[in-house]
């Protein structure tokens, strides 16, 4: 398939995978921005002759679509009135708290969501001028949760799927929303719905039960159409992950390691190296994690001639009131510790804000004793990942929060830490630090035997696989395919097309029944 008459495969998501810059004489500029879903999605897109639809990142900046390593850009113009509403309101100040358990409290305002229809309106037009006839559509994420029904109206030859990097709520705090049955209805639009724990894909079932009354079935949800035909939607988790194998050959460098020793003497070679990675986001439960450390030297069970921590806080939505105050809270505490505790030449608590390439982090990841991951609720985390692809030398322990997906996939090597306990916490935090070099390498075994299995790219084509063998719409069911005696099974009377038992290309499939 040529690009002159569309593309078989178009990934629709806020950003495009580039940076764009204006140069000296007003030329646009740009240059590859790396990120996970790039690495996942670049080898399939160039395989299928794909095309990616994104915002550019800047205001105002209109640009055609252009090809770039082998994939067609198409950008989506935004105006800095609609950042401020559907990105930095809608998004980010609405559905992400909402959608994070109620962290910090949502903020919902008319405009906000005006504004959210309208450019999820843009994205969906963009991506319908793009697809070939059949193709598949892969949209991505909260700020675009509208598309794939948008796109279903224009366009019902295409295979949609949707997949939402972020927890999807539970009911009785999803239906705060003023909008939540057009967001239902949004989703819906999609052949397949994927979410990254289980439970996120049970919220959304029920969700969709509650709101909405279609007959659902484990992981089926049957959308009636108007034509007499249904459709089949499948809501499923699809846990994501990193490209392993990356972090894995970087902390094998000669450059790597000698830059983690060099980390470590700099930090006065303490005995026990503790680091938190996180965006400077509330859902991340930094305050939680500087607390207990406080605590713990507090106490006297750490003390800085033997310990440090080290948390690096990349900037993060500094336009958000919640943002601003939390990395005034997050400041204001690591001064106060390392007033009261920092000794000449150790400093309690090292914080950065900054952001740092994969080379640095891969150094950080190797240097570190006891690796920090105490968020309040995550979809997934993937600097826990990165941190067990790292640690090629199998040592190194990793503190993980239950409240993050990860914790469903790495539960068997990692201490897992409710960061709301503090106590809790701070004795979990104890037994890491001393935790014996046999323990270590037991349990950094067992969590890279998964990592490095079930990466990034069999994360895509799992998906991916699934989606492909969809069935098309089938006949509406008739009453008395509900009488007993009818199949109960999702995979039963599914109708023409249904194939449960086909082989996905690669990668499994990992379903809910609720």
């Amino acid at each position: 398939m040529t690009g002159k008459e569309g593309f078989d495969l178009v990934v629709v998501a806020n950003r495009l995978p580039v940076d764009f810059t204006v140069g000296p004489g007003g030329e646009i500029e740009w240059k590859r921005s790396p990120g996970g879903l790039v690495t996942a999605l670049e080898p399939v897109m160039q395989a299928s002759d794909g095309a990616w639809v994104g915002w550019s990142g800047a205001p105002d900046l209109a640009s055609e679509p252009f090809d770039a390593d082998e994939m067609r850009l198409v950008p989506v113009t935004l105006s800095a009135d609609e950042i401020e509403r559907y990105y930095e309101g809608f998004s980010n100040d609405t559905l992400w708290p909402l959608y994070h358990d109620v962290i910090s409290p949502p903020t919902y305002h008319r405009t906000w969501w005006d504004a959210y229809r309208r450019v999820n309106q843009r994205f969906a037009d963009a991506a319908v001028a793009q697809a070939a006839p059949g193709a598949v559509v892969w949209v991505h994420d909260y700020q675009l949760q509208l598309v794939p029904q948008m796109i279903r109206a224009q366009r019902p030859d295409v295979r949609i799927g949707f997949f939402n990097h972020i927890p999807f709520p539970p009911l009785e705090l999803f239906q705060q929303l003023p909008w939540r049955r057009q967001v239902i209805d949004g989703l819906l639009g999609a052949d397949l719905v994927g979410f990254q724990r289980a439970g996120d894909a049970a919220n959304f079932i029920r969700a969709v039960r509650r709101l909405r009354a279609h007959t659902t079935r484990g992981p089926i949800i049957t959308v009636p159409g108007e034509d007499g035909r249904d459709r089949h939607v499948r809501a499923a988790a699809f846990p994501i992950s990193i490209d392993s194998r990356r972090f894995d050959e970087l902390a094998r460098t000669p450059e790597v390691q000698q830059r983690s020793r060099e980390i470590r003497a700099d930090l006065g070679d303490p005995d026990i190296m503790m680091l938190g990675v996180d965006r400077l986001d509330y859902t991340k439960g930094i305050r939680h994690r500087i607390k207990a450390y406080g605590e713990l030297l507090q106490d006297g069970r750490l003390d800085v001639e033997h310990a440090t921590l080290v948390q690096v806080a990349s900037p993060s939505r500094e336009n958000v009131d919640a943002y601003q105050e939390l990395r005034e809270h997050v400041e204001g505490a690591v001064g106060r510790i390392n007033g009261e505790y920092a000794e000449i030449g150790h400093a309690a608590i090292h914080y950065l804000h900054h952001s740092y390439p994969p080379e640095e982090m891969a150094a950080l990841y190797l240097a570190a004793d006891v690796m920090l991951v105490t968020a309040l609720r995550d979809g997934m985390n993937l600097v826990a990942k990165e941190y067990v692809a790292a640690r090629s030398d199998d040592r190194g322990v990793l503190v993980l929060s239950e409240f993050t997906g990860a914790a469903d996939e790495l539960s068997s090597g990692a201490l897992l830490v409710n960061p709301h306990d503090i106590d809790g916490m701070k004795d979990i935090i104890v037994a890491a630090a001393h935790m014996d070099h046999r323990e270590q390498r037991k349990r950094m075994r067992r969590l890279r035997r998964k990592v490095l299995t079930d990466d990034v790219a069999r994360w895509s084509e799992s998906f991916l696989g699934v989606l492909t063998a969809m069935p098309s719409r089938v006949p509406r069911r008739r009453p008395e395919d509900d009488e007993p005696g009818a199949p109960q099974d999702a995979r039963e009377g599914a109708g023409p097309g249904w194939e449960a038992d086909r082989t996905v290309p690669t990668g499994r499939r990992v379903e809910v029944s609720v």
